[in-house]
């Protein structure tokens, strides 16, 4: 009788470690593949911020060389766009710099000088009535618009994308799992000094 007891409660015991270990299983593998999901949000937010910083990348020479037909345009101010253009398209992150606070900044300081460069060129064009005149300017101006827009739309969308995996991450228990298997916190676009006010490039009042 006492053997069969034991046999049983051996047996109740192993079955309990059983179920426990497949119960850890199938956490461990949910909690896993949310923080991949989530991982991957980030992945694809950071996608959409790049595309829309080359758009504007894109735009400058055109936007240079139609400014750069007017007579006596300050050779200053153009220099400075294209070389902040330069700084801004040679700073290229891959998907683990997105853990990296520093390279985030390193990233948004060259985009910021790209603004305000860019920013000066407008500023510099009011003096130049033939220029904004110009229907390619003008309309460059509105796609260059346009473009800042989406910017701010999709830094926006990486930071939240950002948020909601960091939030996961750091919950318990899926911080556990997120240290085991190294999943690093996401860095954060952070607002720069003025960043409340948008670039100004409608000029065509």
């Amino acid at each position: 009788m006492n053997k069969k007891l034991v046999l049983l409660g051996c047996g109740l015991a192993l079955a309990a470690i059983l179920l426990a270990a497949v119960i850890l299983f199938f956490y461990v593998s949910s909690a896993y593949n949310g923080l991949v999901s989530l991982d991957e949000a980030v992945a694809a937010g950071w996608s959409q911020v790049e595309n829309v910083y080359q758009r504007r990348a894109d735009l400058v020479p055109n936007l240079v060389a139609t400014v750069q037909g007017a007579a006596d345009f300050e050779r200053e101010t153009l220099e400075a766009v294209i070389s902040a253009r330069s700084r801004a398209t040679g700073v290229q992150l891959s998907a683990g710099d997105l853990q990296n606070p520093q390279a985030l900044a390193q990233f948004e300081a060259a985009q910021g000088a790209l603004s305000s460069a860019l920013s000066r060129l407008m500023v510099v064009v009011e003096r130049y009535p033939d220029i904004k005149a110009n229907q390619n300017f003008l309309s460059l101006q509105d796609e260059l618009a346009g473009t800042e827009n989406r910017i701010a739309v999709e830094r926006r969308r990486f930071n939240e994308a950002a948020q909601a995996y960091n939030t996961r991450r750091r919950g318990f228990p899926t911080r556990v799992v997120a240290g085991f298997f190294d999943f690093g916190e996401a860095a954060y676009f952070e607002a720069e000094e003025g960043a409340e006010t948008a670039p100004e490039v409608d000029f065509s009042r």
